[in-house]
């Protein structure tokens, strides 16, 4: 979701004191291997079994050659735990930011952090174990092509983003952006990652901006702009959060972030997805993702893998998806295709070789060469959906205009399939029943819900889609009155959907 970026210039100009920058971190090095995903199944084999594996053994710091990250003298005390408990209630914008470089390494390159801002101090052990395992995984998924470098004088920069999910289920997102050091020595692109709870890809995208643009000036610029943007809460919705930065020669400037006001959006970009696939292709996609199979994206770009994996999670609203979730799969774990469970996964084209079996899944090309966009498929996609419920999604994507923004285009996609789902089972809550004790519990009438439904084709499909995972997950929460205030959009649109019905139903009498 596309963020706005206001810069302006204060009136009267000031300088930062040199003592300020003579405070600046050191580089900090992490020396070491290839690191796992914590994003795994567990129980499955294959990939997934090897994915596990690797995570756990991170967990019970099994893998060496990680030496200490030294101390940074602008981090010389403990982070107040107050500032601590702000973060982890999401008013923090990052939990850190990460530079990623290329080193030579046994006839390839090796990613390791040299740069992190800010160093965490006064951690016991075992949090420091894990922060380290945590920092590892970040570089395999910075260059998720892994050795295979070569120093080069041009690169076109590029944003994408993944997803760590810990053990506990807790989510750490990571933004990154690659480009070239500025210079005109031949080399290998960095990477600069920023991990975070908060998902909001677009306002993040705008903040590279802004370290990209102190990047080519120094190293050292960057850190007053994040240890700035650190101490500012995080915008509510639709608000503003203004940010003080000095750049020599231009002074002192006031950034302004702006975040969206229809929040439960701001990580997606619909634009990428219907730029790789026609509506019609990604109904196809829909309806494989509804029935939690297997899906595989292919592409040569980072970002597209990225923001299309998150566009197909997001056209499930008001439902989550529940099983394997890695927007870009490294080659080292090139495996996880194997795995048996339902997955959505992002893998690049050069790694299509490596897919030994592709039965069983949805293989979707989205490069711009492709000879066909579905490498594979099970071949019942076009029937998932009760044709009339397509054809009015069809309708509905119809208006989209080429040129609209990327709010508009969300606006439009977002109501087009979230239509779909009060069509479908818009009148769950009616089927949600109290039984009596000392403590009042609910519970779901699935039967009566589905055979509540007039049409064949309708019912058919629905009778499916409450065997999947999340929409269980879904009614879990609704019997134990622990709905997300995200999902008020939805009971929103029933009522309004229940509304229109009445109103025609009052016509026709």
């Amino acid at each position: 979701m596309s963020s706005d970026v206001q810069r302006r210039t204060p009136k009267q100009h000031t300088t930062e004191p040199s003592s300020r920058m003579s405070h600046q971190p050191q580089m900090e090095l992490i020396s070491g291997g290839s690191a796992s995903s914590p994003e795994e199944a567990a129980g499955n084999e294959s990939g997934l079994k090897r994915l596990s594996n690797l995570w756990s053994s991170f967990r019970r710091g099994k893998k060496d050659g990680l030496k200490d990250i030294p101390e940074s003298p602008m981090d010389a005390s403990p982070v107040p735990l107050n500032r601590e408990q702000r973060y982890i209630r999401g008013q923090y914008f990052f939990e850190y930011l990460v530079v990623v470089g290329l080193k030579p390494s046994d006839g390839g390159y090796e990613p390791q952090i040299t740069y992190q801002f800010p160093k965490k101090d006064g951690m016991v052990r075992f949090q420091k174990e894990e922060e380290e395992k945590i920092l590892k995984a970040i570089t395999l998924f910075c260059f998720p092509e892994g050795i295979d470098w070569a120093p080069m004088t041009e690169y076109q920069s590029e944003t994408f983003s993944f997803v760590l999910t810990e053990v506990d289920g807790s989510r750490r997102n990571g933004y990154c952006r690659r480009l070239l050091p500025k210079g005109n020595k031949a080399c290998p692109p960095e990477a600069y990652c920023i991990i975070s709870k908060l998902a909001c890809f677009g306002l993040f995208s705008k903040i590279f901006d802004e370290v990209e643009k102190r990047r080519q000036i120094s190293m050292a610029m960057i850190y007053p702009f994040m240890q700035k943007l650190r101490e500012s809460p995080f915008p509510a919705p639709g608000h503003s959060v203004e940010i003080k930065s000095f750049i020599p020669e231009s002074g002192t400037e006031i950034i302004t972030l702006t975040r969206p006001l229809d929040s439960w959006l701001e990580h997606v970009n619909f634009a990428t997805l219907f730029g790789c696939l026609s509506n019609q292709e990604v109904l196809l996609v829909f309806a494989a993702a509804v029935l939690e199979r297997r899906i595989v994206f292919i592409a040569e770009e980072l970002g597209t893998l990225s923001q299309v994996n998150h566009a197909i999670s997001a056209l499930l609203y008001p439902f989550t998806w529940q099983h394997t979730f890695i927007s870009i799969v490294p080659g080292i774990l090139i495996d996880v295709v194997m795995a048996p469970t339902p997955y959505l996964l992002g893998v690049q084209k050069k790694l299509l070789e490596w897919i030994d079996d592709k039965s069983d899944m949805l293989l979707v090309d989205l490069s711009e060469n492709r000879k066909q966009t579905f490498i594979s498929a099970i071949g019942d996609e076009g029937s998932i959906l009760p044709p009339k419920l397509q054809n009015e999604i069809l309708l509905a994507l119809g208006n989209k205009k080429q040129k609209a923004s990327v709010e508009e285009w969300n606006r439009v996609v977002s109501e087009a399939f979230l239509t779909f789902f009060v069509k479908t089972v818009g009148h769950y809550a009616s089927y949600v029943t109290s039984s009596g004790g000392a403590e009042t519990s609910k519970t779901f009438q699935k039967r009566p819900f589905y055979k509540a439904i007039k049409s064949k084709t309708t019912r058919h499909f629905v009778k499916k889609f409450i065997q999947t995972q999340m929409f269980d997950i879904f009614i879990q929460e609704v019997e134990q009155g622990q709905s997300g205030p995200h999902q008020g959009i939805f009971r929103q649109k029933i009522r309004e959907y229940q509304k229109h019905m009445n109103e025609e139903k009052k016509k026709k009498k």
